[in-house]
């Protein structure tokens, strides 16, 4: 039944967020203030998200709580084709330090990035969704044969999330420690670039 519950739910999460408007790979989404990418860069890439967000029960201060360990999730583009895989990883250019990471599903080039603000702004996020991120890149790599879709990226917003909140409940005493949550979301990524650089996209 568990399962059949988290079917259910991911089909929710991937009905609201495909239904959302698509934005064009040239144009900014509209995003709150704090989300804008400064000037000189612009975007180049979209990847629809399918997946989860990935919790375990901890200790924190007097009590417990729902502690995020990272994303699980794949990217599609317009057509619905797998485009790129989100997750947690070391970053090479931070000797190991743990970020979230998109890695090509063609080429495997990898970039890393950390989030420098995010908003729950009511008038873009909608009710019961994580936050809108945006995400500077502190790491990248070429693929082993030199592929590099993803190295000129330098910025990332996560835009049009739905789902993915901490449970409400499961973490509150001792022998909850440990446990784990991986709750359905989705959302679209925005990947920019200098307006000078280029890839193989093109």
């Amino acid at each position: 039944m568990k399962i059949l519950s988290n079917v259910t739910a991911l089909a929710a999460v991937v009905t609201l967020a495909w239904s959302s408007p698509a934005h064009a790979a040239t144009r900014p989404p509209r995003v709150p203030g704090t989300l804008e990418v400064e000037a000189g860069n612009r975007p180049f890439l979209i990847g629809h998200a399918i997946g989860s967000q990935n919790y375990i029960c901890l200790p924190s201060g007097g009590g417990f709580a729902w502690t995020l360990f990272g994303p699980q999730a794949t990217l599609f583009n317009d057509d619905e084709d797998q485009i790129i895989t989100h997750f947690l990883s070391a970053n090479p250019d931070e000797a190991g330090l743990p970020r979230a990471t998109w890695q090509h599903s063609r080429d495997t080039s990898a970039v890393w990035a950390m989030m420098t603000a995010q908003s729950a702004d009511p008038n873009y996020v909608a009710p019961g969704a994580i936050p809108w991120f945006l995400l500077k890149v502190v790491g990248r790599d070429e693929g082993p044969d030199g592929g590099r879709r993803l190295t000129p990226t330098t910025f990332i917003q996560r835009v049009n999330t739905a789902g993915g909140v901490a449970p409400a409940t499961g973490c509150a005493v001792p022998a909850d420690i440990g446990k784990k949550a991986l709750v359905p979301y989705a959302a679209d990524y925005v990947f920019y670039r200098g307006f000078n650089a280029s890839s193989d996209l093109e």
